[in-house]
């Protein structure tokens, strides 16, 4: 395995605010240690089902949110998104002192096809009332991996695109265009993508073995979003599976699609 600690971001994080915030700190020490998982698509806790619209449909799941591609093996290659960094916040009804997280990413894979995962997002996350944000990479089955040498704020303004070269290899690209920092990975795994997936996601992430307490993201609209197929044409999200979260049977999401973007709101 190969793991990235995004050393710059935690130099930038000082001593004393960790001792001031151990939930943070346990919670960093955690992905240092390759804890953060970013995974397939799961069902929704409780009751259930598919909503059918005259334009859109939506699947509920208990860790996704955002547009998929459902197609044949072997459709997709490349996958981008534009969205701004939001501010997380505490639900509404929990503890303030509490740690909430969650995820925005794009990828090739983990809906219909759950063997791998071509990623690449940034984590929210508020704990003890602090915001910090990660930038990472990931070839699922294995972990998340932090990205070094980019740093990331709300409002920044940050592109992500992951491409396949071959069925075992690939490139994840992060860059914050506000800041002019493009981080870059290629990545090989022996586990094979499908590329039947293309996704514009927020997910509540696993840390350890369960899924984290989901923060209160806002919004996220993924801009100038559009999948490249192996043959090379260009599609924006129409047409693709809308799904919000729902655990314990309360949906915790609303997605919307356009031509070219995304949108997911919590609500």
């Amino acid at each position: 395995m190969f793991f990235a600690t995004s050393l710059l971001t935690y130099a930038l994080l000082a001593t004393s605010a960790f001792a001031a915030n151990p939930r943070l700190e346990a919670r960093l020490a955690r992905r240092r240690e390759g804890a953060h998982l970013s995974g397939p698509k799961l069902a929704a806790e409780g009751p259930s089902g598919l909503i059918k619209g005259n334009t859109t449909h939506a699947e509920f799941s208990s860790n996704w949110a955002g547009a998929a591609f459902e197609s044949p093996a072997g459709t997709y290659k490349s996958v981008t998104g534009t969205f701004v960094v939001p501010t997380p916040k505490v639900p509404s009804g929990s503890s303030s002192s509490g740690t909430f997280a969650a995820s925005a990413w794009v990828g090739i894979d983990g809906d219909t096809c759950g063997s791998a995962i071509l990623q690449t997002g940034i984590d929210f996350t508020i704990s003890g009332g602090r915001v910090s944000f990660d930038a990472w990479y990931e070839y699922f089955p294995d972990f998340a991996h932090d990205f070094t040498g980019i740093t990331v704020s709300a409002g920044n303004t940050i592109k992500l695109t992951v491409t396949a070269t071959s069925a075992t290899a690939g490139t994840a690209v992060i860059q914050n265009v506000s800041t002019g920092q493009t981080v870059s990975q290629a990545l090989t795994s022996t586990a094979r993508l499908c590329q039947e997936n293309a996704e514009w996601i927020v997910e509540d992430f696993e840390e350890g073995s369960s899924l984290v307490p989901f923060a209160n993201f806002g919004t996220v609209t993924f801009t100038g979003a559009q999948a490249t197929t192996v043959a090379g044409s260009v599609v924006g999200p129409s047409g693709s599976v809308l799904i919000d979260i729902q655990q314990n049977g309360q949906t915790l999401t609303s997605v919307s699609s356009s031509s070219s973007s995304v949108t997911v709101t919590y609500v």
